[in-house]
């Protein structure tokens, strides 16, 4: 299914998403099929990246946040948590170039307390190279969660303000790791799991969700047409009536 298949759809400015959010579900199913190990199912999975990256950019999605790896992955096997980091790390240092010529401004969001200085220093130089290109901003979460990033906001807002003052949406929506950018308009779960498993809760709030049971490293073009076809399809009314809307 693509737009061609859906009559009076257009691929213009007002049925193409402005931000998407992908959890990218699947690598470890997709390789345990094929006999492969889950580490080869992460580098098949960060192929499939590089080709959403260019599918958006292509498209006009203005920003595209995806998550890599949550704080509850931690409880995975220790070869693979060390796997996927390394994994991490290279892709930082042999891609940055790349981004950086294709105008992407890269964010790295989630508690980076953890990370080994290397990794840091890369996330670091990364950000600071890309920081002023102004085509696709891509957000990759790594030891992220959704009530890591609204706690350590609140804590920021109550550092600087009084104890007797009320905490506003604005407030602490300027201390969030998405502050700046729009609030997604899709997410887009693979994997066939239909949950959005501790990820940018706050942003969410009004995003409309599409869960296919395609696994990651199989997330093709078609693909995609197939999530901003139905996309296209929503009457996104945020709290009002379809009067309202006209």
């Amino acid at each position: 299914m693509s737009y061609a298949n859906h009559p009076g759809i257009k691929a213009n400015e007002n049925n193409i998403p402005k931000h998407v959010a992908i959890i990218m579900d699947g690598n470890g199913r997709w390789a345990k099929a094929r006999g492969f190990s889950r580490t080869k199912g992460h580098q098949k999975g960060v192929e499939i990246v590089k080709e959403v990256i260019k599918y958006c950019q292509e498209n006009g999605i203005q920003v595209l946040t995806l998550f890599a790896f949550g704080v509850e992955n931690w409880k995975r096997p220790s070869k693979e948590v060390r796997n996927l980091f390394r994994l991490f790390f290279l892709v930082l240092r042999k891609d940055l170039v790349n981004l950086n010529e294709n105008n992407i401004q890269l964010r790295i969001i989630g508690d980076k307390t953890a990370f080994n200085r290397a990794l840091k220093t890369a996330i670091q130089d990364a950000e600071i190279l890309t920081q002023q290109n102004t085509g696709l901003v891509l957000n990759i979460a790594v030891n992220y969660s959704g009530r890591w990033d609204l706690i350590n906001a609140i804590q920021k807002v109550l550092k600087r303000t009084s104890e007797k003052s009320e905490i506003s949406e604005a407030q602490l929506n300027q201390e969030l790791s998405l502050f700046g950018l729009p609030e997604p308009d899709l997410f887009i779960r693979t994997g066939g799991v239909q949950r959005i498993s501790n990820f940018i809760l706050w942003e969410l709030a009004y995003t409309e969700l599409y869960f296919t049971k395609t696994l990651w490293p199989d997330f093709t073009k078609a693909e995609w047409d197939n999530a901003l076809a139905d996309f296209a399809l929503r009457e996104r009314r945020f709290g009002l009536t379809g009067e309202q809307l006209g």
